[in-house]
């Protein structure tokens, strides 16, 4: 029971934050294995939905296409399962949740149930060009159907913009948001992650 209970004292909760293209996947590989964390990517979750055919994931992918987010309380419903049901990490790295100011307090809420909250966040940011830039790039590499698109880039670049940009306050309240500079190599980048992720 003590045991159980400081592990859950002890174990740390990440959000990685930044606009499609700012390399967020690839950094998030290193994040977790040198702080031994489980990835939470709200984009795997739902491509895993997508790919098995299942309503929600119909649902998803058709709201992806257009560059629309999914609903929350679905989102919500599986990050708190992950939670639960994950172990043997010393935390979790969120990516792509929340993404908006509701979502940062369901977040909050779930993690209070267990008298839990947030670590910290760490933001990286990238012009818009240079998310134009890279979406292209990868959509050429990849053949991501999602990501072909300039209308569908462009209105990723603008949700991103009116809904997840205001938790950059909501966290700045809480001392909780740490900037990245996401311009340079992805060596970089990770080490300017890391001295941040050190403090913690």
């Amino acid at each position: 029971m003590n045991d159980t209970k400081q592990q859950i004292e002890d174990m740390k909760y990440f959000i990685l934050f930044g606009p499609p293209g700012a390399g967020k996947g690839t950094q998030a590989t290193a994040m977790v294995e040198k702080y031994n964390l489980h990835h939470i990517s709200t984009g795997a979750l739902l491509r895993k939905e997508i790919a098995a055919g299942t309503e929600l994931g119909l649902q998803a992918k058709a709201l992806i296409e257009k560059g629309c987010l999914v609903p929350d309380e679905v989102v919500e419903g599986m990050i708190e399962n992950e939670f639960r049901t994950v172990k043997g990490v010393d935390g979790f790295l969120l990516d792509g949740f929340p993404r908006t100011l509701p979502q940062a307090d369901a977040l909050d809420a779930i993690l209070a149930k267990t008298s839990e909250n947030v670590t910290a966040t760490v933001s990286i940011m990238i012009p818009d060009e240079m998310i134009m830039e890279r979406i292209k790039g990868r959509a050429l590499k990849e053949g991501r159907a999602d990501d072909a698109s300039e209308d569908i880039i462009n209105n990723r670049i603008l949700t991103y913009h009116n809904q997840t940009e205001p938790l950059i306050e909501y966290y700045s309240k809480t001392d909780k948001y740490n900037e990245i500079d996401g311009v340079g190599t992805i060596d970089e980048v990770r080490d300017r992650i890391f001295a941040v992720m050190d403090k913690f």
